[in-house]
């Protein structure tokens, strides 16, 4: 079977399953330099690519220099088409399952403190649209724990009364839950909202509006974390909306939640991609969850209600 072929129903596959147009893109352009590779060694069937062609492939990524970081996630890429060719019965193995990958170091998150939460929210008044918009993102981010693109994407009927209607990554939908102190904040913005769009154009039904009355990019919601970040004078820190969902992680344990509800609330299909939000937990925050969940002090606390 030709590659080309292969490809061309590949992509009909992801699109089937509502793979998000930022992963479609970048599927695409990995495809594209591992097919120009394959071409220029002569092979254009799917049958003969072998390992020993993917390593030189992957090879020749590490002599251009890229970081394991990205190699790791090309070598993703490559495999996860090549695992549907083996489920649809065009290829017996997958060739990627013996090429040797580098290993990426682990970087520690800094995570954001609930001061520096705090702090960037009210560095945004109560005054204007545009400001009551920008604290109410932050605290849902915050207090709910949504991707930028979910942020973005929200519609005014997904908004219920004590919780909210996500639809994630590949359009997959779940429930997340509204706070008393984050709906006493969401009342505020809608109030405000209808107030500004009174004489106005709301050019779309989301629940988050540009000052034009139309949806809102995720550059957007991104550069309003960076103002937030430059208002209050965090430095030597990455700051970013991602780590908002970092920052609700590790609050959601620290409260006591269990890892299996975390990832359902975050939307993870994998309880691993949870866990290596909980690494960027603080000696100090392990003390304190340690002593909480300690079996003696808890046996102390149970005799002491006796």
């Amino acid at each position: 079977m030709l590659l080309e072929d292969a490809l061309k129903e590949y992509e009909y596959h992801c699109q089937a399953r509502n793979f998000t147009k930022k992963t479609m893109i970048n599927k695409r352009q990995e495809y594209k330099h591992l097919f120009k590779f394959l071409k220029e060694k002569g092979i254009n069937n799917l049958h003969d690519v072998t390992p020993q062609i993917l390593k030189s492939y992957i090879r020749q990524k590490q002599i251009k220099g890229l970081k394991p970081q990205s190699i790791v996630a090309t070598a993703k890429q490559i495999k996860a088409f090549f695992n549907w060719c083996v489920g649809e019965g065009y290829i017996e193995k997958n060739p990627m399952d013996n090429v040797p990958l580098p290993k990426v170091p682990k970087v520690l998150l800094t995570g954001l403190t609930t001061d520096e939460v705090i702090a960037m929210m009210e560095s945004f008044n109560n005054k204007d649209y545009l400001e009551i918009r920008n604290k109410t993102i932050i605290a849902m981010m915050s207090d709910c724990g949504l991707r930028a693109m979910e942020i973005a994407g929200l519609k005014e009927s997904d908004v219920r009364d004590t919780d909210i209607k996500v639809y994630g990554k590949g359009n997959k939908e779940r429930l997340v839950f509204i706070s008393p102190a984050l709906k006493k904040i969401m009342i505020r913005y809608e109030r405000a909202k209808k107030k500004y769009f009174k004489n106005r154009i709301m050019y779309n039904d989301n629940y988050f509006l540009t000052y034009q009355g139309k949806a809102m990019s995720t550059v957007a919601i991104y550069n309003l974390v960076k103002e937030a970040q430059e208002r209050v004078g965090i430095k030597g820190k990455r700051v970013s909306p991602h780590m908002f969902r970092h920052y609700f992680a590790v609050q959601s344990v620290m409260a006591g939640i269990d890892i299996y509800s975390l990832s359902r609330l975050l939307g993870h299909s994998d309880v691993s991609t949870t866990q290596r939000y909980l690494e960027s937990l603080s000696n100090d925050q392990l003390l304190e969850k340690a002593i909480s969940t300690s079996p003696l002090m808890n046996l102390s606390r149970g005799r002491n209600h006796d």
